[in-house]
């Protein structure tokens, strides 16, 4: 049995999720980040937790299973950018 706050809670993070990747999609599709800078994988990887949180809570395994992954691709996108040799960075977004 689940209580009512924490159900609360877990659907507003979800909602926090699903507006991040929606605001970073936007964002890049207005040219306004780079798909490879720091800004958008942060974005993403935040989104991808926060909606993997939601959707685990509530049982929906595929959901979740995919938000894994994109949280997966978001956290290895981010090392590259961090172990980037300091030649080959790209100038962070913002």
């Amino acid at each position: 049995m689940t209580s009512e706050p924490v159900s609360v809670l877990v659907d507003i993070v979800g909602m926090v999720g699903a507006g991040a990747l929606l605001f970073a999609y936007v964002l890049l599709s207005m040219s306004k980040i780079s798909g490879d800078g720091l800004v958008y994988q942060l974005i993403n990887l935040g989104g991808a937790v926060a909606l993997m949180v939601n959707s685990a809570y509530h049982f929906a395994w595929p959901s979740a299973l995919l938000n894994l992954i994109w949280s997966t691709v978001g956290a290895f996108a981010l090392w590259r950018l961090a172990t980037a040799r300091p030649w080959k960075r790209r100038v962070p977004d913002g």
